[in-house]
């Protein structure tokens, strides 16, 4: 796990980019499939992603496109759908087509029936040959995509209820906490798992507790972002706030300035 601590927003969104970037050209012989975030934490990432396609460094006409997750009972053509957020904060900024774009379907008619399309996302996955980089933001709660606490740490794509937490969160993108959906379809945190790259992005003091769980806490179901802990190659970024928490910074610090030998 490499721990990225920027002096503000701005900064940890750029280093955040940097190894999206790094982790797309790692790829070799296949078309590239980026697993997308949303929520405020990304915006600038995203940002910078859109200014490494204009300089030339990077192009997404041909990327695939899969969403962590999805209201269940929201259409997907309405503004609060994550595939509509996806469609305005990502696609329109970094040039990754509509049709290239996957999201996990939430309007089934009853529960059978959005299971069964929540496995078949997590087929789809599979089949194009896995995420080569996922990125990530992390809940004030410790939830990465909606795996909220007490999620399996093998879980798959499925239904989950959102807790009380997320849905105050996330009631300023409605007309009230009455308005959020209860229940979401999410990737589960052993699918996310076989991503080849994880890249999470925090910002902020209200993740920082969060964070130091994810990062330093213990292996445990009660903090479902510290599965980062599993995964071979994890990249988070930070800003100062977020960082505040972390017991062991020197060390990350030290880590940053790179590989050394002594003779």
């Amino acid at each position: 796990m490499e721990v990225l601590i920027a002096q503000d927003p701005a900064e940890a969104a750029k280093r955040a980019a940097d190894a999206v970037l790094d982790g797309l050209r790692r790829v070799d012989g296949h078309r590239l499939v980026l697993g997308l975030a949303t929520g405020s934490s990304p915006l600038g990432l995203y940002a910078e992603l859109a200014a490494a396609v204009a300089r030339g460094d990077v192009d997404f006409s041909e990327t695939l496109g899969f969403a962590l997750d999805e209201y269940i009972g929201i259409a997907p053509d309405r503004e609060q759908s994550y595939r509509q957020t996806l469609l305005n904060d990502v696609c329109k900024v970094i040039g990754l087509p509509e049709a290239n774009l996957n999201v996990p379907d939430g309007m089934g008619a009853a529960r059978a029936e959005i299971a069964a399309a929540a496995a078949a996302y997590d087929a789809k996955i599979a089949a194009v040959g896995g995420i080569d980089v996922q990125i990530l933001g992390i809940g004030t709660n410790g939830h990465v995509g909606f795996n909220e606490p007490g999620s399996s740490l093998a879980s798959r794509t499925r239904i989950m209820r959102l807790a009380n937490q997320t849905r105050e969160d996330n009631a300023r993108f409605f007309a009230g906490i009455g308005h959020v959906p209860t229940h979401c379809v999410t990737q589960g945190l052993g699918t996310l798992r076989e991503a080849r790259r994880l890249v999470l992005i925090a910002t902020g003091a209200a993740k920082a507790e969060a964070v130091a769980a994810a990062i330093e806490g213990p292996l445990t179901a009660s903090c479902p972002a510290s599965v980062l802990q599993l995964h071979p190659d994890v990249v988070i970024c930070l800003d100062e706030a977020a960082a505040s928490g972390l017991r062991n910074r020197e060390y990350y610090d030290a880590s940053a300035l790179g590989f050394q030998v002594t003779v």
